[in-house]
């Protein structure tokens, strides 16, 4: 551009005459005598450069193209038909909100009892010799109120003190769970709890199908569980492997501690648990602990961890206060090595999806501690599955 530029201040010092005469190229393109900006303007526009409304900007890099109205609205019509002092281009309401906040509303519409006014009044009734005294209502006296559609159930989670006007949305399981108390998922309906912010199951899952419907397998022999490397499920004490502690009672046990799944099932992509659930990570089973008063050192470090979380997270049956509505039962655990089943009655291990190594982590608890253990283990371990929200 700076030798263009140099033309054209050099051809400005050049007589009108001679601008005209000694080139067949006419610089001056308005014929004002002078060659200017706006006829740099003119020689851009063959190269498909434009400034329309001619205020020294590209209609390429104009961000008006025309302009402002008084409220800054391009090409706007600057109209203040309500006099309210915002244009009507840019005005959320042209005329006036009522006191229900409606434009051009009609205002509380809704009528609602504010007093029932009565009187009293008597009569002698001579067979029975004695005065009558009774009451009537005269009159009713009414407050209107702007519509307020919402929840009017004061025992719901979402209860609206404003709505005068069901809706029918009223919920009645805590708010991290969306007002749900339970839900169901592959035939059965598992409570659901809200510890800190997050939504978890308050029991262990029993699902033998992954989240599309497929099937995990199950039944595996001893020799199977402990060589496969895909996903899993068992019933402590199922088949013909040993049950070291606790019941062989497959249809007892899986109705009190749900099923053990080796940790392929859990890290499958089918999912195991329902839509808008998961099995939580190592990092959200922390969120847990602290929520129970863990310090986050104590829930990053491994072992026996914490105070008394584990107490509040037992049942009162495990010798807990259950105090977090977590509801923990020692289901026990499906051996890597051998495949039988042990620590029914005494320890309860929940998976979570994140590795370590080969390994993974999980979360642990015993009839003969109070705290929490967090540890990673073989992946071909049989545990128990919560599910938390997402």
């Amino acid at each position: 551009m700076r030798p263009l530029f140099a033309l054209f201040l050099a051809t400005a010092f050049l007589s009108p005459l001679h601008a005209q005469t000694t080139c067949g190229w006419n610089p001056d393109s308005n014929g004002d005598y002078l060659v200017t900006v706006a006829d740099l303007l003119a020689l851009l526009s063959v190269f498909e450069e434009a400034d329309t409304d001619m205020d020294g900007i590209f209609d390429s890099q104009d961000d008006c193209v025309g302009s402002y109205d008084a409220c800054g609205v391009c090409n706007g019509t600057g109209v203040d038909a309500d006099t309210d002092g915002v244009c009507d281009d840019v005005d959320p309401c042209v005329g006036a909100l009522d006191a229900c906040g409606l434009c051009n509303g009609p205002g509380p519409t809704v009528p609602v009892i504010d007093e029932i006014v009565f009187m009293t009044d008597s009569v002698y009734l001579p067979p029975l010799q004695q005065w009558y005294v009774f009451s009537y209502a005269v009159d009713t006296l009414y407050t209107y109120v702007c519509p307020v559609q919402g929840c009017t159930d004061a025992n719901a989670a979402n209860f609206n003190p404003l709505a005068v006007i069901e809706d029918g949305s009223c919920t009645y399981g805590p708010a991290q769970c969306g007002g749900a108390s339970t839900v169901t998922f592959d035939g059965h309906t598992y409570a659901l709890v809200a510890i800190g912010t997050q939504c978890w199951f308050a029991e262990n899952l029993r699902s033998d199908t992954y989240r599309n419907g497929e099937a995990i397998p199950g039944n595996l022999s001893d020799a199977q569980w402990t060589s496969t490397s895909s996903g899993a499920q068992a019933v402590y004490g199922e088949g013909t492997s040993n049950v070291y502690q606790g019941s062989s009672d497959e249809v007892a046990n899986l109705s009190t501690y749900g099923r053990l799944y080796n940790w392929y099932a859990v890290n499958d992509s089918r999912g195991l648990c329902p839509s808008g659930f998961h099995v939580p990570s190592d990092g959200e089973w922390m969120t847990l602990e602290m929520a129970l008063g863990m310090t986050s050192s104590q829930a990053n470090s491994t072992g026996w961890r914490g105070t008394d979380q584990g107490t509040q997270m037992k049942t009162t049956s495990w010798g807990g206060t259950n105090s977090s509505g977590f509801s923990a039962l020692p289901g026990g655990l499906r051996s890597p090595g051998s495949g039988n089943f042990s620590a029914q009655g005494y320890d309860g291990n929940w998976w979570s999806p994140s590795p370590f190594g080969t390994d993974a982590w999980r979360r642990y608890l015993s009839s003969g501690d109070s705290s929490v253990g967090r540890n990673y283990v073989d992946t071909r371990y049989g545990f128990s599955v919560r599910c938390v929200r997402d």
